[in-house]
Formats: C-alpha cells, sequence, structure tokens
C-alpha cells in the first residue's frame, strides 16, 4: 500500500512540476537524451509539426517507473513514449498501450518491412509500437592502426584472437594501449557483455552465464585486457578518445562513435565486432514509438509518429544522429560520408554469415539496471581485480538467477526460449 501511494505521489509530481500544461504533446523518451542528440530532435527532427512537441527525456529505470506511475494514477500527462523494444515490453505486458494496427499498414505500405513491423506487436494480437529507428554496435579504427593487422586478417571478419594479435602489436610499436571500450559509468559496456561477448563465446546471455564456456571467454577477454587502454574505465562515448588519438581502435554504439567519424571520415574504417567460437553476436537496437492508453493528445501523438516516420525525416535521423531508418529506404550518394561508413559497417554486421543475434533484454521491468549489473560486477572482479573466474561467476550466477526469478522474466534470443523465468544452467 505505501509503495502504490508513493508511486501515486510520484505521479502527482511529475503532473504538477515536471510537465507543462497540455498544449504541447509531451513525448517521453528514453532514446537520443544527450544534449547535443535532443537539440537536434526538437530543433529538426520535430519541426514541421503543426501541434507543438515537447520532447522530454529520461533514463530507462526512471521511464518505467514514471510510466507506472502515471497508470496506477489514472491521470496521464504523456501522449507519446520513445523507447527500446525491451522498455515497452513490460508496458504491452499491462496492455498500457494503444492498439496501432492502422499506423502499422501505413508503414507497410511506405517500405518498412514486415519483420520489423511483427517485432512491434511484442508477441501480442494487435501493434503495441511503431519501429522508429534502428542501430548496433560496430568497431572503428583509425587507418594508422591498419599496419598492425595480423597478416591475413580481414577487418570485416576478425576474431578475438586476431584483435588480441593486433592490440599488442599496436601496443609494441606506440608504447600505449590502442584499443578503447566504453567501460566508464554512462559507457553502454553492459551491451557489450550481453550482445557480443557472451553470445560470440558462450551462444547465449543468461542460461550459459556461468557454462565452462564463460569461462574460458571471460579468461580470454583479461588476455584482450592486458592490450586496453586502462582509461577504458573512464570512457562513456568512445568518439573522443578515437578523435583525440587516446586510442586507435574502438568498439560503441553507432551514434557514439558518429562525431568522430564524421569529423573526418577519411581517417576511419569501420567494421564487426570480432566473433569468438560461437559466432559473431550482435545487437539489433530497435527504438519504438507508442501512445500509452489514456493519452490527452492522441491525435498530437499520431501525428508525430507520421512524420517520424516519413523517408525525409528518417533520413535526417540517419544523418545527425546516426540512427538509421526503419523505412527499406535507399541511403542517398549526397548522405554524409562518416554515416555511410557507420552504414557499411552495420550491413556487413548484419549480413556476416557467422552472425549470433542477441536481442535486448526483455520483461525486466524496472530492473533493467540490475540486470546490467550482473555483468559490470563480473567484470569489474574478473578482469580488473583478478578474482577467480569461476568462483566470481558462481557468485554473480546466484544474483541472476534471483533477479530472472524475481521478474519471471523468459528468456530470449540467443538463449533457448523457457516456460517460466530463464534459468541460470
Amino acid at each position: 500500500m505505501k509503495r502504490m501511494l508513493s508511486i501515486a505521489m510520484l505521479a502527482s509530481t511529475a503532473m504538477s512540476v515536471s510537465m507543462p500544461a497540455q498544449a504541447e504533446t509531451v513525448f517521453l523518451s528514453t532514446q537520443l537524451r544527450p544534449i547535443e542528440e535532443a537539440t537536434a530532435v526538437r530543433e529538426e527532427l520535430l519541426s514541421g509539426l503543426e501541434r507543438p512537441v515537447d520532447y522530454v527525456v529520461e533514463e530507462p529505470p526512471q521511464f518505467a517507473v514514471r510510466m507506472e506511475a502515471e497508470r496506477q494514477a489514472g491521470k496521464h500527462t504523456i501522449s507519446l513514449v520513445g523507447a527500446l523494444h525491451g522498455e515497452l515490453s513490460p508496458l504491452a505486458d499491462k496492455q498500457s498501450l494503444e492498439p496501432l494496427d492502422d499506423l502499422a499498414k501505413k508503414m507497410a505500405d511506405a517500405g518498412m518491412p514486415q519483420s520489423l513491423i511483427d517485432l512491434g506487436k511484442l508477441g501480442k494480437a494487435e501493434q503495441q509500437y511503431i519501429p522508429w529507428m534502428q542501430a548496433t554496435y560496430v568497431m572503428a579504427a583509425s587507418k594508422d592502426a591498419l599496419q598492425y593487422l595480423p597478416e591475413g586478417a580481414d577487418i570485416n571478419k576478425l576474431n578475438y584472437d586476431q584483435l588480441i594479435q593486433w592490440g599488442k602489436k599496436m601496443q609494441e610499436e606506440t608504447g600505449a594501449p590502442q584499443i578503447g571500450f566504453p567501460a566508464g559509468p554512462k559507457g553502454l559496456m553492459p551491451r557489450y557483455f550481453q550482445g557480443y561477448f557472451y553470445p560470440s563465446f558462450t551462444g547465449g546471455v543468461v542460461r550459459t552465464f556461468k557454462n565452462s564456456d564463460a569461462v574460458a571467454g571471460w579468461e580470454k577477454l583479461k588476455e584482450l585486457w592486458t592490450v586496453v587502454s586502462p582509461n577504458s574505465t573512464n570512457y562513456d562515448f568512445m568518439q573522443e578518445p578515437l578523435a583525440s588519438g587516446e586510442v586507435m581502435v574502438a568498439w560503441d554504439h553507432v551514434a557514439r562513435l558518429k562525431n568522430a567519424i564524421s569529423g573526418s571520415p577519411e581517417n576511419y574504417v569501420v567494421f564487426p565486432a570480432p566473433a569468438g567460437p560461437k559466432g559473431r553476436g550482435y545487437m539489433p537496437v530497435v527504438a519504438g514509438l507508442a501512445i500509452p492508453k489514456g493519452a490527452p493528445d492522441k491525435e498530437g501523438a499520431r501525428a508525430t509518429i507520421e512524420h517520424l516516420a516519413t523517408q525525409e525525416v528518417q533520413l535526417q535521423t540517419a544523418s545527425l544522429v546516426g540512427f538509421f531508418p526503419t523505412l527499406d529506404v535507399q541511403l542517398p550518394e549526397d548522405l554524409d560520408p562518416g554515416v555511410a561508413l557507420l552504414a557499411g559497417a552495420v550491413t556487413a554486421t548484419q549480413s556476416a554469415s557467422d552472425a549470433v543475434i542477441s536481442l535486448l533484454p526483455v520483461g525486466l521491468g524496472d530492473k533493467g539496471g540490475e540486470f546490467n549489473k550482473v555483468y559490470m560486477d563480473a567484470f569489474q572482479r574478473i578482469v580488473l581485480q583478478n578474482e577467480p573466474v569461476a568462483d566470481v561467476l558462481k557468485a554473480q550466477g546466484e544474483t541472476m538467477s534471483k533477479l530472472m526469478s524475481d521478474t519471471k522474466a523468459r528468456c530470449w534470443a540467443p538463449d533457448a526460449k523457457s516456460e517460466g523465468a530463464c534459468p541460470v544452467e
């Protein structure tokens, strides 16, 4: 009872303090939060709409709390939400989203692939969200680093052993580690573990968290980390250290590499992340647009969705913030050369013969941060503090198991489906 009251109070506070008078369509988003990206949304991507839109950004855990607060209070201020597939899934499970089947038909007619549209149903009979934009994570390197590539290595088909050899050679020749990862407080390192490392070494994410393949993978990561810049634990966005020359090779989200690549496209190559014994793990990132039930301005929300899904705005989104169209459109020849480089790496990743798709976590509700922490705590203890791998995985596996049981989250790809909570085997 106390929790319900506190949530209702939060909703009341949000309505009285955070949100403007309802003359505008309030658009709450977990995506494009950094100031530069949010400014591009407000000043360019949302321009041209008849009704003004107030673009409000929120961290994913707070987004979940805010949406639940409005649902429980029964008083809604938010008309449109933009969030990742896995962040919208809990809202659909609570029947909190308006069906958008008519808009989905329009999107199909405009050239949106049916596979993406079906993803927006979130397993329901009706359309829950409209796919807004998509991205993934890739690697980028200064062309100066190519001279140190292992002999015979294909940069679009690297494996972990070759990446380690490359890192060792760069370190020997330059006197410093030249590979960087976004392992800082606001970096996206958890997605590296969930979408790249674990699928590549174990073929799973949750079920395989502590098995023998995971142990071998962590040992390999420890070896890689000997040639990774120690400043990686301070990096949030890899575009800055890449552009400044602090590192020559980096892994990150395409939108967090864009400024460096677009700033000097002639100086960089962009390519898929390395493969492990189980394949080349990668995480497709699909953000969707949805209308909460009870939204005060459904008409304005629908108009905003249709506007953001036009070919012109989709291409503008790619150019400005590095997220790619969900419409099946040809990127123009005069596209920003840096964005074109990133797009090429995304295509190479998706079409790799050894690709292992790892979806964003689904069904965790407001526990996504705790899920991420399991991986980051394992990283801290194994790689940075050199604790025994098997011991750490056993302890963290217990934390993971309890988290899955508490949330009742079922397995998602690449883990095999489960009837109930996804088990740690």
